[in-house]
């Protein structure tokens, strides 16, 4: 507890003093150019991944960066309601679905279902990517972990550009070329990030 409270008088009394202009012009309002989708893993931090300062990400984290597909309903409308209101109300112009290493989420989906009796809600978040470990068998050369583990990141990855485009409003602004959608893999033990190329059909290291 005392760490966090010296982060803050750490906080104020260096990074607010050095952007107090920043801060005062974001006092008024805020008009992000991206919409980041990441989990909510502690070793992702988006704003560290990007260089990128306050007011630049609305950023949207939950276990294993999952995209519930559209539909008006109660259930899983926290996220929906962030993708719409970046979308909609804050304009952006770029959506980032960023998975990373060594995700909890995504080694849950290859574990037996009772693993996860103790946990209901996250059980029930995890079946929208229940689709998943399929895809991930029709792609398996072998049966290594490691490579499970890898190919199950990346095709959640794929999972949830996909589900964005259910809604209505995404898939009519990336129709008419104002926003884009972008598939990452962070590794997390190297600082690498892998871009998904649309035409070439893979990921590709960002250099």
């Amino acid at each position: 507890m005392d760490k966090l409270f010296k982060g803050i008088l750490d906080f104020q009394s260096d990074d607010f003093e050095a952007h107090r202009d920043l801060f005062s012009e974001l006092g008024r309002g805020q008009s992000p150019h991206t919409l980041f989708i990441g989990c909510s893993d502690s070793r992702v931090v988006p704003t560290l991944i990007t260089q990128t300062n306050p007011g630049e990400l609305f950023i949207v984290r939950n276990i294993a960066n999952i995209v519930p597909p559209y539909n008006l309903h109660e259930q899983f409308v926290g996220t929906a309601s962030l993708i719409e209101y970046a979308v909609l109300s804050l304009d952006v112009d770029t959506i980032v679905v960023c998975g990373h290493s060594n995700c909890g989420g995504c080694y849950a989906l290859n574990q037996p279902p009772e693993t996860l009796d103790h946990m209901p809600n996250l059980r029930m978040w995890l079946d929208i990517i229940s689709e998943v470990p399929g895809r991930v068998n029709r792609l398996m050369t072998g049966d290594s972990q490691a490579e499970r583990e890898w190919i199950t990141e990346e095709v959640n990855i794929l999972v949830q550009m996909k589900n964005l485009l259910t809604y209505p409003f995404v898939k009519e602004r990336v129709d008419a070329g104002s926003l884009k959608i972008l598939g990452w893999y962070y590794i997390i033990e190297t600082g690498e990030v892998f871009n998904f190329n649309d035409e070439a059909g893979h990921f590709e290291l960002v250099e």
